[in-house]
């Protein structure tokens, strides 16, 4: 029989050669003129100098959790933890590195034609996205081989499953960090810009006058780009994590335990070889449709990836298995992650009618923005909260037929096929800030008005590609959460059932999640609270990053009146050192809040009513999260690309075109929207895994009886 935990090493391996081999032909290119290259310099200068600072302070601060870990639970589980962390630090590093090579190259290549700049930036997100999805494979089925082969630990044993809910803790705590400090900085440079370039100073957006186009242009990188790797790195590993986990506990006892605990990684395996395969399909037709171009590509990856799934399932599952009342085979587990692949389109297709300029939504925003700055951010609102409704029933409607297929393990499996693609939905997203920072060095460089054409063209597709990426990673952070709350009560039962005489666990009994308990209630209001409470954090933190580029760029443009006639250069060093600081500063303590709140609500709750209600709360208070997280970040990307790309529509010529009274308006909606979809919105899903792994750490923690 093959072995399949090798074949998932394989497959990482396989992903990372991929990702080496085409960073060679990536790197072949022309990088343009010697102004360009100036240019990138600069902007790989700014993104090297920030993520150091940055992985600088978060680096710290894992060390002191590593240490924590090690001592309360085990230090195979504190080693974990650090390879989580060190290859989601490792993967959104790496990101960067492409992305701000890309970017300069894809801006010659536009000068060429579309295709050949479709072609290089597509390749350079393709790179990121399988170093991505390979990153995580190997870590999680490399140290899952580590612990049951020369550690000689039962792959069921808590040992095993409390380090590997370790590692993804690891690599959600570094997530979170990249996430929401990437989006403090960029979107701090872009709408400081903005304010003072395109409002006060009058001119274009990327323009060489403005302080701030630079760390724009940087940010793009250490944002969207490192930001995106970062969280799909530990959406993927934790999910992976918790449906073994799941696998553990459902099956422990039964022969084919092993075989359940390989199917996540098998699944994720054969997948990257798919996702490898649908990066050639992308290729610019003859209608120059450039998202048909994408689209391509991930249809060839997930009809593809049925055959695989089929065949994985088939080779690990070779007869019906029973968990509680239900009974399912290979066909229905088959099925589940047809379900996972199902709302994986439905969520890509309707993140794209929210946010893509041909439709009702954002044409709605754009003709609302002829009438004034109020009624683009009413109707922008309007859309951002209308845009929750779908995704939200497709997740209903996926939950509902595979808990009824195959129950709880039914709904991780379709989670787990779900991320499986992750590494071709991140080539998606990191083609973005590569096409963004295209046409800034386009435009700073001077470089003829039909080149700024293509490189717009592939940029409004990137925003739309951005939020689409978005899209499906809130919807798996959504499922990915589900599947870690049954891996709570799951694990709460198995403390409870095999407590030992004396331990923290010993007696307590079923605990019940009943509405009628206040305290069960008060959970759910903590945790629901916490998705707006983190969010509104993140936008005041952009907006006090914000005002410091605003002052900086004004005091520049009034001390040398000869930025504006070009005599003299911008200082652009400063304004990137400004949010530098500022987004290392104020990422640290909205970070730290999914870390500690479980930890709080759990002992305050025991101190007034003792543990089964405290253990009651602190399950309420996971699924509070869940569900408050996920319509707030739904909300906020697709509301906040809605705005975006209703500027657009307008810069294209619609309704005045540039610099009327209606793209004016439409410049105040996209500085609204801007931190909704970039900082607040994204970093809403590491946030929501967080505070569901720190409780499973914390049942950990409890049962090796070191506190309590």
């Amino acid at each position: 029989m093959i072995n399949f935990l090798w074949l998932a090493i394989v497959a990482g391996l396989l992903a990372v050669l991929y990702g080496a081999l085409q960073t060679a032909v990536l790197m072949r290119k022309s990088p343009g003129n010697a102004k360009m290259q100036e240019i990138a310099a600069a902007i790989q200068e700014g993104a090297q100098a920030y993520l150091n600072r940055q992985y600088m302070t978060i680096g710290m601060v894992g060390v002191v959790i590593l240490v924590i870990v090690g001592v309360l639970i085990s230090w195979h589980a504190a080693i974990g933890f650090g390879i989580g962390a060190v290859l989601s630090g490792l993967a959104g590093f790496a990101g960067m590195l492409i992305s701000v090579r890309a970017n300069v190259r894809t801006a010659q290549a536009a000068s060429e034609s579309l295709a050949k700049g479709l072609n290089l930036a597509f390749t350079s997100g393709a790179i990121t996205g399988m170093l991505v999805a390979g990153f995580a494979l190997i870590g999680v089925a490399g140290y899952f081989a580590v612990l049951t082969g020369p550690l000689g630990l039962e792959n069921t044993s808590r040992e095993v499953v409390d380090s590997m809910v370790a590692l993804g803790f690891g690599a959600s705590l570094i997530s979170i960090f990249a996430r929401l400090g990437g989006g403090i900085f960029t979107k701090g440079a872009d709408v400081g810009g903005d304010m003072v370039g395109k409002v006060e100073a009058g001119i274009p957006e990327d323009d060489p006058r403005n302080a701030a186009t630079i760390a724009d242009n940087v940010g793009d990188n250490v944002g969207d780009c490192a930001g995106m790797a970062a969280d799909l790195f530990e959406t993927y590993a934790v999910t992976t994590v918790a449906t073994m986990v799941l696998a553990a506990i459902f099956f422990k006892g039964q022969e084919i335990v092993g075989n359940m605990m390989l199917l996540p990684l098998a699944i994720c395996g054969v997948c990257i070889v798919t996702s490898i395969i649908g990066t050639f399909a992308v290729r610019l037709g003859k209608k120059q449709n450039i998202m048909g171009a994408l689209y391509q590509g991930l249809i060839v990856t997930g009809v593809l990836s049925i055959g695989a799934v089929w065949w994985v399932t088939h080779e690990l599952v070779k007869s019906d298995v029973t968990v509680g009342l239900q009974t399912f085979g290979a066909d229905t587990l088959f099925w589940c992650g047809m379900v996972g692949l199902a709302v994986t389109a439905a969520i890509v297709v309707i993140t794209e009618y929210y946010t893509g300029t041909g439709f009702r939504p954002v044409k709605s925003v754009a003709k609302a923005s002829v009438s004034g700055h109020g009624t683009n951010v009413i109707q922008g609102l309007a859309m951002s909260l209308e845009s929750t409704a779908l995704p939200a029933l497709t997740i209903i409607v996926g939950i509902i037929v595979t808990y009824n297929l195959a129950g709880l393990f039914g709904i991780a499996i379709a989670t787990a096929t779900m991320l499986s693609l992750a590494g071709f939905i991140v080539a998606l997203d990191a083609f973005g800030p590569v096409t963004d920072n295209a046409g800034g060095i386009a435009e700073m460089a001077g470089l003829p008005p039909e080149v700024r054409v293509s490189t717009d063209a592939l940029d409004a597709v990137g925003n739309t590609t951005k939020a689409v990426t978005k899209g499906y990673a809130i919807g798996s952070a959504g499922l990915g959460a589900l599947v870690l709350f049954a891996a709570y009560t799951e694990d709460l039962k198995f403390f409870s059932a095999n407590a030992e005489p004396g331990s923290f666990f010993d007696g307590m009994g079923a605990v019940s999640f009943d509405l009628s308990n206040p305290y069960v209630v008060v959970g759910l209001l903590f945790g629901g609270l916490l998705p707006f409470l983190f969010g509104g954090m993140s936008m005041t933190a952009v907006g006090r990053a914000a005002e410091a580029v605003v002052a900086e760029v004004r005091r520049q443009f009034k001390e040398n009146p000869g930025i504006m006639t070009y005599e003299v250069k911008p200082e652009y060093g400063k304004a990137v050192d400004i949010l530098t600081k500022a987004a290392i500063r104020e990422m640290i303590i909205p970070s730290l809040l999914p870390v500690v709140s479980p930890i709080v609500l759990f002992f305050v709750i025991k101190a007034i009513a003792g543990k089964v209600d405290a253990f009651a709360s602190l399950g309420a208070m996971l699924m509070g999260v869940i569900v408050t997280g996920l319509f707030v970040a739904i909300s906020m990307t697709s509301g906040g690309g809605a705005w975006d790309n209703a500027k657009k529509l307008i810069e294209e010529g619609h309704h005045g075109g540039k610099g009327s009274e209606a793209h004016k308006a439409a410049v105040t909606g996209d500085t609204v929207g801007d931190p909704y979809k970039d900082t607040a919105g994204p970093a809403v899903n590491p946030m929501i895994k967080i505070t569901n792994i720190v409780a499973l750490l914390l049942l950990a923690v409890l049962a090796k009886g070191v506190i309590g």
